[in-house]
């Protein structure tokens, strides 16, 4: 009789503890899921890498505060590596298999391009990552996109440089242009000829180069020989550190220089060229300055660059990862307005409304692009050296353009290279 009591006892206990455990398990609210892909290997990885560690952070600033809506956020990404061929299927898969809450669209106009009709067959908004003019034909109601280019295009992007040139005094007459050859190159040699126009400017050099190009001097002397007295670039990374550099070699000391030079904002490009930038004038969307000292953004960058250095990326996170950070922070922001997970509910908020973000106020306009362009130009001011040191805080990258964020005046004409 003992043995059968204790044998009921304890079949009685463990009834009650699977039951506590189901309970408990069964009170664990499911995680909002937000899915996408990023370069995590390939020719994207820096910036992939370094936009993962942005997200990762907003996921966990917003979990540490109880979640959204009082579930955890869960991140659920792919490796892309690098390959726009490879995002349809992912997107695929993050959408019907994985079953995520959202989604955020890659990083890179290609990238970009690739995703949209998956994202649109299935009516799903779309905030994305850096994209130029991705949904011009599409013309998507839901789609975001977080680069202040504004709705102009390339055109907005270059625009800055010549706004700034057309005020000197007295006001320069000639311009050389020279753009990499590839599509974000092309439009932006077409947009630097429009602008030269309008400003009054005589065009003395307008050329391509191959990608491939590895020696810059005999163009830079070309350039020279028209003796133009503003300059206008557009490069990609590896070609922003040739040109800078063969510049310097031949003594081309127009009285402004720089543009739309990719990789002229990320820490290692800047390392690598030090002194040399001295003076130059690059297109930028972030910089610590103290005109954009915006609610958060100190906060987000001291986490970013502990971890950054430790991880070997970007140390100064100054470009892409204030925004990759600020792309999840707008969607889970929207989602506890609306209190909603229906993506047109969530879609229509961020459509209609103005938005607080570590990178200020965003709205969207025409086409999903900002309804005002916040494109930055800056000059490289103060860098005695080749450190992080030399590239971190105000006083490094002084805003020049637009108005409303300037930091300090520009120095012209240019005086010469370090």
């Amino acid at each position: 009789m003992k043995k059968r009591i204790l044998c009921a006892s304890r079949l009685w206990v463990g009834i009650l503890v699977l039951a506590l455990v189901g309970s408990t398990a069964f009170a664990q609210p499911k995680p909002i899921q937000v899915g996408f892909s990023l370069g995590l290997s390939g020719s994207l990885a820096s910036a992939g890498k370094a936009a993962l560690l942005s997200m990762q952070q907003c996921a966990a600033d917003f979990n540490a505060k109880g979640g959204v809506l009082g579930r955890p956020v869960k991140l659920v990404y792919y490796d892309d590596h690098s390959r726009p061929a490879d995002v349809p299927a992912i997107y695929t898969k993050l959408i019907t298999v994985d079953k995520v809450d959202f989604v955020i669209g890659p990083y890179a106009t290609g990238f970009v391009k690739s995703a949209l009709p998956i994202i649109m067959e299935h009516k799903m908004i779309a905030p994305s990552l850096f994209a130029l003019q991705a949904n011009k034909d599409f013309n998507y109601k839901y789609y975001f996109q977080m680069q202040p280019i504004g709705p102009d295009g390339v055109v907005n992007i270059a625009e800055g440089f010549f706004e700034v040139a057309a005020a000197q005094t007295p006001k320069p007459k000639t311009v050389a242009i020279l753009a990499e050859d590839n599509e974000m190159g092309v439009l932006a040699q077409e947009a630097a000829e429009i602008l030269s126009k309008k400003h009054g400017f005589k065009i003395v050099y307008s050329k391509r180069y191959p990608p491939a190009t590895l020696d810059f001097t005999p163009l830079m002397r070309a350039m020279k020989a028209e003796n133009p007295e503003i300059v206008f670039l557009a490069t990609y990374p590896a070609t922003s550190v040739g040109v800078i550099r063969a510049s310097k070699e031949v003594k081309f000391v127009p009285k402004m220089i720089g543009g739309n030079m990719v990789g002229l904002q990320y820490g290692s490009v800047q390392m690598e060229l030090g002194p040399i930038l001295e003076n130059v004038v690059a297109l930028h969307i972030y910089v610590p300055e103290p005109t954009l000292n915006f609610p958060g953004i100190s906060e987000f960058l001291k986490k970013y660059q502990e971890k950054a250095v430790k991880e070997g990326l970007d140390p100064t996170g100054y470009y892409l990862p204030p925004y990759a950070y600020a792309c999840l922070q707008l969607l889970l922001k929207s989602i506890e307005a609306t209190k909603s997970l229906d993506q047109t509910t969530v879609g229509e908020y961020i459509r209609t409304n103005a938005h607080q973000t570590i990178v200020g106020e965003i709205r969207f306009g025409k086409n999903g692009e900002w309804w005002k362009p916040r494109n930055l130009y800056v000059q490289f001011r103060n860098i005695k050296g080749n450190t992080v040191q030399d590239f971190s805080g105000p006083g490094k990258m002084i805003v020049v353009y637009p108005k409303e964020w300037v930091s300090g005046p520009l120095v012209y004409p240019f005086p010469g290279w370090k």
